[in-house]
């Protein structure tokens, strides 16, 4: 089971990234896919969540509106597209795949850095 993330790197505040993760090893249209981050001495916390069928979608609330999750179930990836960044957003983002009650994988993280 891999989740590969990609697609960080350091933008100057009002810039837009787009993230990448691609699965291999496990059923990925059944997983729910989730992106979280984790910033310099703060907890992780839950940045966006998209159903199976990618028809439902959920975000936390300082990225509503600026990022936006995807995924295309014949390439086994998910997004997250970041715009208007702000330096808040820096952190080390991390995919991760879920089937409720039975198995929970996570990439390795990239980074995020949001400065002029």
């Amino acid at each position: 089971v891999q989740l590969v993330e990609s697609g960080g790197g350091l933008v100057q505040p009002g810039g837009s990234l787009r993230l990448s993760c691609v699965a291999s090893g496990f059923t990925f249209v059944n997983y729910v896919m989730k992106w979280y981050r984790q910033a310099p001495g703060k907890e992780r916390e839950k940045v966006a969540v998209i159903s199976t069928g990618g028809t439902s979608t959920n975000y936390e609330d300082s990225v509503k509106g600026r990022f936006t999750i995807s995924r295309d179930n014949a390439k086994n990836t998910v997004y997250l597209q970041m715009n208007s960044l702000k330096p808040e957003d820096t952190a080390v983002y991390y995919c991760n795949a879920i089937l409720l009650g039975q198995y929970d994988y996570w990439g390795q993280g990239t980074r995020v850095t949001v400065s002029s």
